[in-house]
């Protein structure tokens, strides 16, 4: 049968656009559907047919095939064999040919009735269907537990209809939030809960709103912290359209889990109340800070309430909880909501007294106080312990460059790449410092003050030997330990000191000396070594001293009657 190949390929075209169908699997199924049609038109479904749709001659051939055998008395059943001689007779006829061992009859495809024409229609219904399923099963199966964004395409009393990507998914109304509605071309939020494989191929996708999963979803979209891992979402208890119990914990001890998921003025939870259902009752949402001590985290799973104390049997997994007399209704909650999401939360069977019922049952109980007290000791330790791998993470780094020997200062614990920054820069600063006072094997010692002595007892030193300079190839480097300034105040303050042990006069033989040390303090100061270098030759310091020597003979021979009596004529 001839037809229109052209048309035929654009409507293949226009399926795989509109379904995601490809040609391949529309032509398949197009043959089959054709076979079956033909087997039922030939009035059985074990005869052997062949269907070929050739585009290139713009036509599809529809034959029936029969086994050859030898003779006739061979033949078993007519409808599914014919004997050699007879093949080659209705060869001859033009009944069909024989091609190797099988006598081929052909047929077409307008020989169908209308009722073998709309089964080839209903079938490729069905095929398309399944084939769609296919599709949506291999796009969907790796994405249970995420959420997905769909449009309404209709709505009634028990759901609603959205479409997702080329397909439909229902929504049953008892998987929505409460009591909210939709119309036609609303956007929808799903989770999809599950993708389950029929046993005819496919997929079935469970969607909701109210399970955990949507709400955890929308926890990841509008936090960042839990998105990038800094903060875990523990466990969550939900009864959508009432209330939900959020279990977070900070893998961060410098981060707040309950106040990064509230928000400054609650304005992060306020965005994800609002998802939560467009109905006349907004699902209110309690932020629980996880805890491994049980106690603690039974406590906090029962706010709003005001919990005096507990005690637990983690090996029956009980809780008796102590709440103040007036925090009962809101331990329970309402319609025991509050209590039961505690309970699911928590893992834990609870049971509620007020401190009148567990005084009178003489109950004893760890008060919220001493579990406080005692999560924030576990709190402190763990930072330090993290403090402490942070900065041996960072001395790892840094200290194979270091000098064999050297000891880390411990007075302070960094924990980032900055503070990392600033260790590198702290010890680069030392080993600088440790190095200029490590001078190869010199040492510049402080200039020493002698006490002056008296003055007629002074007598000049020999003058040291001249020490060598260092060498070229091994650079000396020098430190000053003294500073001029404080060598000078030292001086003076021993010429002072002179002065009144002596009670003589000054001299000029007492100023030389001073200058002398000065001189030599000073030198003290710039030299390379340790030892000092001499100022003036022995020649020139034996000159200095017969200048002294005739200046004490010429003070000696003055008569200082005669100025006190001309002084006394003069008044």
């Amino acid at each position: 049968m001839a037809f229109n190949a052209t048309a035929f390929l654009e409507a293949l075209d226009e399926i795989e656009a509109s379904k995601g169908i490809s040609k391949e699997t529309v032509l398949q199924g197009l043959k089959e559907a054709i076979a079956k049609a033909y087997k039922k038109e030939l009035g059985g479904d074990d005869a052997e047919v062949r269907v070929t749709i050739d585009l290139d001659n713009n036509s599809i051939e529809l034959c029936q095939l029969k086994n050859i055998v030898k003779n006739a008395d061979d033949v078993l059943d007519d409808f599914l064999e014919v004997s050699e001689e007879e093949a080659k007779q209705l060869q001859k006829e033009g009944k069909g040919y024989i091609e190797e061992d099988k006598f081929v009859i052909p047929a077409t495809v307008d020989a169908f009735r209308k009722a073998a024409a709309l089964s080839v229609k209903s079938m490729m219904k069905q095929k398309f269907a399944e084939a769609e399923k296919v599709i949506l099963y291999e796009a969907f199966k790796d994405k249970i537990g995420t959420m997905i964004t769909g449009r309404v395409e209709k709505y009634d009393d028990r759901g609603i209809s959205v479409n997702i990507v080329r397909s439909s998914v229902y929504l049953p109304k008892n998987q929505l939030i409460a009591d909210e509605k939709f119309q036609v071309g609303d956007t929808i939020k799903l989770y999809v809960n599950s993708v389950e494989a029929s046993t005819k191929g496919g997929a079935r996708i469970v969607v909701t709103r109210s399970n955990e999963g949507f709400l955890k979803c929308l926890f990841f979209e509008e936090i960042h912290e839990i998105y990038d891992g800094t903060i875990i979402i523990k466990s969550i208890a939900r009864e959508a359209g009432e209330r939900s119990k959020v279990a977070v914990y900070s893998n961060d001890p410098n981060v707040d889990p309950a106040g990064a998921c509230i928000g400054p003025n609650g304005s992060r939870i306020q965005k994800i109340v609002g998802q939560l259902g467009n109905g006349t009752s907004r699902e209110k949402i309690d932020i629980i800070a996880y805890s491994n001590n049980p106690g603690m985290y039974i406590m906090e799973a029962l706010k709003p309430a005001k919990v005096a104390g507990v005690i637990v049997s983690e090996e029956n997994k009980t809780a008796t909880v102590v709440v103040k007399d007036d925090s009962l209704s809101l331990a329970i909650g309402r319609k025991g909501v509050n209590a039961r999401l505690a309970v699911k939360l928590t893992g834990y069977n609870i049971d509620i007294k007020t401190e009148s019922e567990a005084l009178e049952a003489g109950l004893t109980y760890q008060s919220y106080e001493e579990l406080a007290a005692q999560e924030a000791e576990i709190r402190n330790k763990k930072v330090m312990e993290l403090a402490a791998q942070a900065r041996n993470q960072i001395m790892e780094n840094i200290l194979p460059g270091l000098p064999q020997g050297y000891v880390a200062p411990q007075e302070r614990v960094y924990e980032d790449e900055e503070a990392n920054e600033e260790v590198n820069e702290v010890l680069e600063a030392q080993l600088e410092k440790e190095e200029a006072v490590k001078v190869e094997e010199v040492k510049v010692e402080e200039a020493p003050v002698e006490e002056a002595a008296p003055v007629e007892e002074v007598k000049p030193e020999p003058a040291p030997a001249p020490v060598e300079a260092p060498k070229a190839e091994e650079p000396v480097e020098v430190k000053t330990t003294t500073s001029l300034e404080e060598l000078e105040k030292n001086l003076a303050s021993e010429s002072n000191k002179s002065k009144k042990q002596t009670g003589k006069k000054f001299s000029r033989k007492k100023k030389d000396e001073d200058e002398e040390e000065s001189n030599d303090s000073a030198k003290s100061t710039d030299t390379s070594n340790a030892t000092r270098m001499a100022i003036y030759t022995e020649e020139e310091l034996a000159e200095f001293e017969a200048e002294e020597q005739e200046a004490e003979e010429a003070e000696d021979d003055i008569d200082y009657d005669d100025y006190d009596e001309y002084y006394d004529d003069e008044n």
